[in-house]
């Protein structure tokens, strides 16, 4: 099994590749798209632009994040991956904004010109190619878990998706109803800003340490299994860049010796680690008939 150090080095792998890939096409999109006046094109393109930035970014918080811990980050620089992606957003609202507002304008104006169908074959390479891309992400972020590639894997297949709607409004334009490449151009917009709200939403929720209650239940029903834990008193934990970081206090039998304490610690540890991929666990161990009603008290 990796550790976690190689499995940001894997991650990185598939950020480079979707640089690369973002880089080819959104040059190709750009250049047929002007070439050939296709406004949805264009708009694609300028979108797989901001995901180059995306992507770059990425990169360079998971090459931060892999860095040891030293003086000044005890706990090591795994926040660098959430900071990256929400950097990565504010790009995104940039350019989704500029793309809708240009577009806007341009239909108001009237300057609309029926593209070119060749353009259309720009378009749809691009899907199939970001499909690849995709699923090729996607395998990785799963087997590495890494949010910020996972987030990078979603981008991808959005723009797949952009990619062939583009192709379908460039054909659509091309037979007389010019308009729709104009449309399509703000939807493009519409999911460069959908995308970086998301994205945005995501990182901020990890840096302000939310983290779901679900995963909280699952813990808690694995724990509370074992037969040393009469009560599970507090359960918390947070995400601290793809590692998970968890706090628990357990009620024991208060006749327990410190070494059974000590290796129910452990065994919770090794539980949570094995089963939910939990980084770091901090147990507590309080004895049940002096703390039941104090840590009742406390949760109500």
């Amino acid at each position: 099994m990796e550790n976690r150090y190689e499995r940001i080095q894997s991650a990185e792998r598939g950020a480079r590749i979707s640089i690369v890939v973002y880089v080819l096409l959104a040059l190709m999109k750009l250049i047929v798209g002007y070439g050939f006046n296709s406004t949805s094109l264009s708009a694609d393109g300028l979108n797989n632009l901001t995901d180059v930035i995306s992507s770059v970014t990425i990169l360079i918080g998971l090459r931060a994040a892999r860095k040891p811990a030293d003086s000044n980050h005890p706990y090591g620089h795994w926040k660098a991956e959430p900071i990256a992606s929400l950097i990565t957003s504010f790009a995104m609202l940039f350019v989704g904004f500029q793309v809708l507002q240009s577009t806007i304008n341009r239909l108001i104006s009237g300057d609309v010109v029926p593209p070119n169908r060749l353009a259309a074959i720009a378009a749809i390479i691009g899907a199939i190619v970001m499909l690849c891309v995709y699923r090729y992400n996607l395998n990785l972020s799963k087997r590495v878990q890494s949010n910020g590639l996972a987030a990078v894997a979603k981008d991808n297949l959005a723009d797949a998706l952009t990619s062939l709607a583009t192709a379908i409004a460039i054909f659509a334009s091309a037979l007389g109803w010019g308009w729709i490449d104009g449309v399509m151009a703000i939807i493009v917009s519409l999911i460069i800003l959908k995308t970086g709200v998301e994205v945005f939403r995501e990182s901020t929720f990890s840096l302000s340490d939310g983290f779901h209650e679900t995963e909280l239940e699952e813990y808690h029903a694995a724990v509370i299994e074992l037969p040393q834990v009469r009560e599970i008193a507090s359960l918390k934990a947070r995400m601290y860049g793809t590692n998970i970081y968890a706090d628990i206090t357990i009620l024991v039998d208060s006749e327990m010796t410190v070494q059974e304490g000590h290796d129910i610690t452990e065994k919770i540890e090794e539980l949570l680690y094995e089963n939910f991929d939990v980084m770091h666990t901090d147990v507590h161990v309080e004895p049940y008939h002096l703390k039941k009603n104090i840590f009742k008290k406390l949760n109500n």
